[in-house]
């Protein structure tokens, strides 16, 4: 993923993932926020959450085969992009608690189901053309740092409905930049996946890479379901709370921009890893209520719980999966780390944060550790 910070095909990335992270900066944090102002108790939340990344593993790898298969990879992108802000502004009008479940989790769903297909176009295009992937993407994380503290502000001004504004208008702007995306325009589309593919993706490697992504990334969902309310709930402001997710984004900023020239020599299996011990960490002292200089200080750790481990796979899938199915490959990824996994944690959140508060940091620390596993067996395999 080296190559030239600044180039044409690059500074469009950029301004896309800056669109979609504008909006994306609001949902991750605040949607949960907005569903409680609507009257969902934790539970409906959680399976709202949950119901989301469900969703987001079924339509993500019917996007990245329109992706594979399509002579324009960029029509992919635009078409989901155009969903994602359909889906948001039908679940203005919604107010029974049961409905909003489920059209909250179908719009959760659609937009955050362009995620693998951006990062493989983006991957792919960076491979390509010749740009730096890791800055581009840097793009998309200080744009949500500009979301969690400006919509963090407003709704602590206007109260929770604020938030479904400002994902809204964060869509269109994704809609926007969709359409001037390169082309990337294939020569011959696919036309199905050969056998060996097929089994390079059934491989030994490749199941415990994504087992290792998907674990590590599945420990996140507590942090994203019930930070917010959780620390709230200790008393800390809404501003302080975008301010405190605002950190570990920028931690991730520097990660993701110093990636391409200082983390070309790690393997994959030790990114992955460098990801899992952080975790353990991070989830095990945040669930003790820190003082907030602290909480700070474990914030700067989301370089690496979060960072590091998507890196890791984004390596490990464009040094091993076929040009054909880059996008299937990310896809699969998603639907596990984004989806199955996320998901049955994100509904576990619901229930630990019901019983133990802001202490049920401390069980995400289980599936980090057994992400961390997963990686250093990948470490002692060879790769395909």
């Amino acid at each position: 993923m080296n190559g030239r910070i600044i180039h044409p095909a690059g500074i469009r990335f950029a301004a896309h993932y800056g669109a979609f992270y504008f909006a994306f900066g609001a949902f991750l944090p605040y949607l949960p926020v907005w569903l409680e102002s609507r009257g969902l108790s934790p539970e409906l939340i959680g399976i709202a959450l949950a119901g989301s990344m469900i969703g987001r593993t079924v339509l993500a790898p019917l996007g990245a085969a329109w992706m594979d298969k399509s002579s324009r990879r960029r029509d992919a992108v635009a078409g989901f992009a155009w969903a994602g802000l359909a889906g948001f502004l039908l679940m203005a009008p919604f107010r029974d608690v049961v409905l909003l479940t489920i059209v909250s989790a179908l719009a959760g769903a659609i937009f955050s189901g362009q995620i693998p297909l951006v990062d493989a176009f983006a991957t792919w295009s960076s491979r390509k053309e010749g740009f730096a992937f890791g800055p581009a993407r840097a793009v998309g994380s200080a744009t949500f740092i500009i979301a969690n503290l400006a919509a963090g502000a407003l709704i602590g001004q206007f109260g929770g409905e604020a938030a479904l504004v400002w994902m809204t208008a964060g869509a269109a702007l994704t809609v926007a930049t969709a359409h001037f995306l390169p082309g990337g325009e294939r020569v011959k589309p696919a036309t199905g996946v050969e056998p060996a593919p097929l089994r390079l993706l059934l491989s030994r490697p490749f199941i415990l890479a994504l087992a290792a992504s998907a674990l590590i990334q599945s420990s996140h969902a507590f942090y994203y379901a019930f930070s917010a309310i959780s620390w709230q709930a200790d008393g800390i402001p809404p501003q302080t709370v975008g301010a405190l997710w605002s950190t570990g984004v920028l931690a991730e900023i520097v990660f993701l921009t110093l990636s391409a020239r200082h983390l070309s020599r790690l393997r994959p299996g030790h990114l992955m890893m460098i990801a899992a011990g952080a975790g353990i960490v991070r989830w095990t002292l945040t669930a003790f209520s820190p003082p907030l200089a602290m909480l700070f200080v474990l914030q700067i750790m989301h370089a690496l719980t979060f960072a590091a481990a998507y890196l890791g796979f984004l390596k490990f899938a464009g040094d091993h999966a076929p040009d054909g199915l880059q996008a299937s490959t990310q896809a699969a990824n998603s639907a596990l780390s984004g989806g199955i996994a996320l998901a049955v944690m994100s509904a576990a959140s619901g229930l630990i944060y019901d019983h133990f508060g802001g202490a049920g940091f401390a069980f995400m620390a289980i599936p980090a550790a057994i992400g961390g596993i997963c990686a250093w067996q990948l470490l002692r395999v060879r790769t395909p």
